[in-house]
């Protein structure tokens, strides 16, 4: 969140960490390969987070969480790290993590975009993952940057980053930060001009981007 000529800008960011060869988790949603590379201290959450009003995740990323409850207490002190009111995309029913603000979306982003920008209270909103959830947000012209971490590890397979095709000059890389010797930090900006996702994709590719459920 910036003042553009006393103008309050409210981004929507996906905020993320990939592995060298694009996914952001194994097939089976493991983060193992994560972990032994990131440290918070060496990383922009705290003054990332700091901004966020409120958080948009599919069904994976939740349950993810859901799964590892023990773990992000243990990290956390809270079994839901969260405090901001958070929308999972999801086809399913689902339980509601304790402690949590959550609500359950289904259907086109574009529905529930305003919803979640009053409650986000002039603060950022965080598309916490999966890749496909962020690419339906950039599909809408409703993505705004990208913030990837880049770690020094490869899966081979595994669950995309963002299963799109983005060709210049949408993405314009801002700022590049090492996090240590095991990551670094890429800073893109989506160039609304030249976002035309339309003429990127024909339909028959967007049909086959698109999952029967949100990640």
């Amino acid at each position: 969140m910036k003042r553009d000529e006393g103008v309050l800008l409210v981004k929507t960011q996906y905020y993320v960490a990939s592995t060298l060869d694009g996914y952001i988790a194994t097939e089976s949603d493991s983060l193992d390969w994560l972990f032994p590379l990131a440290r918070v201290e060496d990383s922009s959450y705290p003054e990332f987070i700091a901004e966020v009003g409120a958080l948009v995740m599919g069904s994976s990323t939740y349950e993810w969480i859901l799964r590892n409850a023990d773990a992000v207490a243990a990290e956390t002190g809270s079994p839901w790290p969260y405090t901001q009111p958070a929308w999972i995309f999801t086809h399913r029913t689902l339980p509601v993590a304790e402690g949590a603000d959550v609500r359950f979306a289904r259907g086109d982003v574009v529905k529930v975009a305003d919803e979640i920008r009053a409650a986000a209270k002039e603060k950022n909103i965080w598309i916490v993952g999966g890749g496909d959830v962020a690419g339906q947000f950039y599909d809408a012209g409703l993505l705004d940057e990208v913030i990837v971490q880049v770690g020094s590890a490869t899966l081979g397979q595994g669950k995309p980053l963002f299963p799109r095709r983005v060709l210049s000059p949408v993405l314009r890389l801002m700022s590049v930060h090492q996090m240590g010797p095991g990551m670094v930090e890429l800073r893109y900006e989506i160039n609304k001009t030249g976002n035309d996702s339309a003429g990127l994709l024909n339909s028959g590719e967007k049909e086959n981007l698109m999952p029967s459920h949100h990640y």
